[in-house]
């Protein structure tokens, strides 16, 4: 029999999200389909953007523990949206459809997720990025 205590954390815990997401993809459906992963893995999606103007501007006043940054918005390379995020001291995972090491060496050091990609990989990297920000590491 299952106590009333353990029913209340599991509930609890089904209701929290493991942490927040900053959802920047240009490509709706791709975006979608991350959120719906993120939401699978037991996280909320705290804002989303699809160019680089509206990304930043919602950074200002956006609660996030991590972000998940396309490199190519509409044409457009990210990395203003990377730096603003990287000033806000929070980790954030590049999505490409391209090579990784096409990546600016200001940026050597952040993860990449390689487009397509399972749901497997993006929990990884997101726990794997987390992990690294909360004891003191750059991602």
């Amino acid at each position: 029999m299952v106590s009333a205590g353990v029913r209340k954390r599991a509930k609890l815990s089904a209701r929290m999200p493991k942490g927040l997401v900053f959802l920047v993809e240009d490509e709706v459906m791709i975006r979608m389909m991350v959120a719906d992963m993120l939401q699978e893995l037991g996280y909320r999606v705290a804002a989303e953007a699809g160019r680089i103007e509206e990304a930043i501007g919602l950074l200002e006043n956006t609660e996030f523990d991590i972000a998940i940054v396309d490199v190519n918005l509409h044409g457009e390379l990210v990395f203003p949206v990377a730096e603003a995020i990287k000033a806000r001291n929070r980790p954030f995972i590049f999505a490409t459809g391209y090579s990784t090491s096409a990546l600016p060496a200001e940026f050597s050091d952040r993860p990449a997720l390689q487009k397509p990609f399972q749901i497997e990989m993006l929990g990884k990297l997101i726990e794997v990025a987390l992990k690294s920000h909360r004891s003191g590491g750059l991602v």
